[in-house]
């Protein structure tokens, strides 16, 4: 009988029903001062000495935060209260010896930024963000954890989260992985929910909104979150299998929060100071539609490069265009087609990116792959010495979002049956919906599997491995788009900030190229004239400005380090495109068009 037990045994850890658990409980006595009491308790240890640390990183996050530096006030003891000294190898991490088999850990939690790395307590809510929050046992990463919340009564305080119920708030997670990667907001919210269907299973969506607005605003913003769940279920054909078949946002538009959104397997943060009542009705709902896109492309279409995902160093990974940055391209794409942008709003809002991505310098440097790598130094990470980003960097959602735009009406204009949503649905069929995770080859092998291969290796060639430009123009044209740019309009490349002196100071490093870059001009370089001509706000400037054309020369006087210098620029033509609707366009590109924005 003894080795059935032990047989017994054995096959639950495999299964996950250990029933060593790793327990937690947190109490928000002292909110007012952004405080919570934290204990995890480890029972069963059966090495000489445990270690427990604080993560560095975050689910969704690339780059690394330390979140141990809000830690304090720490006690160790063993199963019957007898203290425990605790050594530190590192920042981070605290190793425990000389227990019973039982260890208890309590800590005091500073946390004071709620976004979608971080934690904020105060008496409106406990954002929490678990990495940014809990202590952690790396060598028992696979056991059951449990969870109770201390609520304060008098707060009027609900927990909404994708962590699994297990009682009067208490909750649950099978594992690490799953309990960093699922966030809780507890405050006194308003919900609102829904019912989906896919394949046989029904799905709860719902909204755990934090917010100071009326019940009536909450239903309206609801009302365009349910029109954008059902146009990215459209996209891929069908939902994931959410774990309890649930999938919640949690929304918190409050005045102290950090504007941010981050997605998790069935859950994503939602946080803005933009309430409802003002425009936060039309500027929060990009984010809601970024991250449930992401509920398919990263939390299960995910790169190999982020598996599995790293608490203690950050995972680089290559493939952000795509994971990000075609998100990105359908961020927009679904607001049209869900009704909440016009077509005209969404293809001029496409210029912001266009502009931005094909007028930076730094293509010479990195292509999209290399511009993931970069993830580390510019995903919320932060540094004190400046940095030549504006010249060696573009955002890897700005430009997988245009290259996902190429990709799309590429698509459309080779065949008519083709189109980026189908390639999608291919990509979650053999990657997503199997959580297998997929490499940057993957993703070019599949679109050959869709396109054929000679399209599949000329884009992949030219704008993955390369960092050519597309030929939008012609694109563009078979939908009836426009691509115009103001040929008599002139350029300078300087960007001024005016100071508190009417002083006006470059505050940018100048872009490789541009006219203030060729003559030698610098960030903080503050201009005093143009022609003798002076000025002292941006209005003015701009009416200066007026009177010269592209490729005349003009005196430009500046001061640096306290000397009086003048030199000269000559003027080029500004690059800025605008990106506009064809009104009499012809039907064939009328019905592409509307093909395309899914509007009919």
């Amino acid at each position: 009988m003894r080795l059935i037990h032990i047989l017994i045994a054995i096959l639950l850890v495999q299964l996950g029903f250990s029933q060593s658990k790793n327990q937690y409980n947190i109490s928000f006595d002292n909110a007012v001062h952004h405080e919570a009491k934290i204990k995890l308790t480890l029972t069963d240890l059966k090495a000489d000495t445990i270690a427990v640390r604080m993560s560095r990183t975050s689910p969704g996050r690339y780059a690394l935060h330390e979140f141990a530096k809000n830690v304090y006030d720490l006690v160790v003891t063993d199963g019957k209260g007898k203290k425990i000294t605790a050594t530190r190898p590192n920042p981070h991490q605290w190793d425990i010896s000389g227990h019973d088999g039982t260890v208890n850990v309590s800590y005091t939690l500073f946390a004071d930024r709620a976004d979608g790395t971080y934690s904020q307590i105060d008496e409106t809510h406990a954002h929490l963000n678990i990495p940014a929050t809990f202590i952690y046992a790396p060598e028992l990463k696979d056991r059951p954890i449990e969870i109770t919340f201390d609520l304060r009564k008098d707060l009027n305080w609900k927990i909404a989260t994708q962590l699994k119920t297990l009682g009067t708030n208490k909750f649950g997670a099978p594992n690490l992985q799953y309990f960093m990667d699922s966030p809780v907001e507890i405050s006194n919210h308003t919900v609102r929910e829904f019912k989906v269907a896919s394949n046989g299973s029904d799905y709860i969506i719902k909204l755990a909104l934090h917010h100071p607005g009326t019940e009536e605003e909450a239903s309206t913003y609801f009302e365009k979150i349910k029109k954008i769940v059902v146009q990215e279920k459209a996209v891929f054909g069908e939902y994931p299998k959410f774990d309890n078949n649930t999938y919640t946002f949690l929304a918190c538009y409050m005045p102290q929060v950090s504007g941010d959104g981050m997605e998790h397997r069935n859950s994503t943060i939602l946080t803005s100071t933009r309430s409802l009542a003002n425009e936060g009705m039309e500027k929060n709902i990009g984010t809601v539609s970024h991250e449930f896109f992401h509920a398919w492309n990263v939390e299960r279409i995910r790169p190999k490069t982020l598996e599995p995902f790293n608490f203690e160093e950050a995972n680089m990974s290559g493939e952000l265009w795509f994971a990000e940055g075609f998100t990105s391209y359908y961020t927009g794409l679904i607001l049209c087609r869900a009704g909440i942008l016009s077509q005209e709003q969404y293809i001029k809002g496409l210029a912001g990116s266009y502009n931005y991505v094909w007028n930076s310098p730094a293509r010479a440097y990195f292509n999209p792959t290399e511009m993931s790598y970069q993830a580390p130094f510019v995903d919320a990470a932060t540094s004190v010495d400046p940095v030549n980003r504006g010249n060696t960097f573009i955002s890897y959602y700005s430009y997988g979002s245009v290259l996902g735009l190429a990709l799309d009406l590429s698509l459309r204009s080779l065949k008519d049956d083709l189109n980026l949503d189908d390639y999608m649905k291919l990509v979650w069929k053999k990657y997503g919906k199997t959580e297998i995770p997929y490499t940057k080859n993957n993703l070019r092998t599949t679109l050959k599997e869709y396109a054929g291969e000679s399209f599949a290796s000329d884009f992949f060639q030219r704008y993955i491995d390369d960092s050519q430009i597309p030929d939008y123009k012609t694109l563009f044209a078979e939908f009836g788009v426009s691509l115009i740019n103001d040929s008599k309009k002139p350029y300078h490349g300087i960007s001024i900030k005016f100071d508190k002196n009417n002083n006006a100071i470059i505050n940018n490093y100048p872009k490789k190229g541009t006219p203030a870059y060729k003559i030698g001009l610098d960030k903080d370089d503050i201009i005093l004239a143009i022609n003798d001509d002076s000025f002292t706000n941006k209005k003015e400037l701009e009416e200066l400005l007026k009177k010269y054309t592209p490729g005349e020369k003009i005196k430009i006087t500046y001061k640096r380090f306290e000397k009086e210098i003048e030199t000269e620029m000559t003027l080029a033509t500004d690059p800025k495109i605008e990106i506009v609707l064809q009104q009499n366009a012809g039907k064939k590109a009328t019905n592409k068009r509307e093909k395309w924005l899914n509007t009919k």
